[in-house]
């Protein structure tokens, strides 16, 4: 009796003991299996604004990078364009058209004939330098169907110091007036200015 007793205890709790595991374990399986998604998906990069969190920094006008710009640091960049192009007074054609004195003169024109696009033709205006810093930012945003393989700079400031320096090279027109600065940031666009109150009329006799 006693060691029927035994034995059908000793089962029970060995049955009770299997049970108590596999619930354990099927419990960390099906949690691993349900993760929690973080809110945002990867990592937040600090200066970076995320997609949909709002428009990016607005970059300054050329006016403004010119006045900071530096001829040599220009100089360094345009390094990497001597393949294709040459700077020097009476420099020859190469790939692209050689560039001294090219500041302020009509775009796609002179150059000692070099073969200019029909895009870049028709672009017409002036190399002034809203016009240069849009073309070296991206040329064929620029022109389309523009010869030029070069993809462009993206840092505003590496931008302005090439023209800077290009402007040495035979052109030397005095860089152009920063403009004022924009109204405060706090001034809500469109409403009026308040009116200044208005004096107390004069006491009447």
């Amino acid at each position: 009796m006693d060691d029927r007793f035994n034995t059908t205890a000793g089962w029970v709790l060995a049955c009770g003991i299997v049970a108590l595991g596999l619930t354990s374990i099927s419990t960390r399986f099906f949690e691993a299996t349900n993760v929690k998604k973080p809110e945002h998906a990867g990592f937040e990069i600090a200066g970076v604004v995320r997609e949909g969190g709002g428009a990016a920094a607005a970059e300054e006008p050329i006016e403004a990078r010119l006045a900071k710009a530096d001829p040599a640091k220009g100089a360094a960049t345009f390094a990497k364009c001597k393949s294709c192009h040459t700077d020097t007074q009476g420099g020859a054609n190469g790939i692209g058209p050689n560039l001294f004195g090219v500041v302020g003169e009509a775009v796609a024109a002179g150059r000692g004939g070099f073969a200019f696009s029909d895009d870049l033709k028709n672009v017409g205006g002036k190399w002034d330098w809203t016009t240069l810093d849009h073309w070296l930012k991206s040329p064929k945003a620029m022109a389309a169907g523009t010869k030029m393989t070069f993809a462009g700079l993206s840092d505003g400031a590496e931008r302005a110091n090439v023209i800077a320096y290009l402007n040495t090279m035979g052109s030397n027109l005095p860089l152009p007036a920063v403009p004022a600065a924009a109204p405060a940031a706090d001034a809500k666009a469109g409403e009026p200015a308040a009116a200044a109150p208005a004096a107390p009329e004069a006491s009447k006799k």
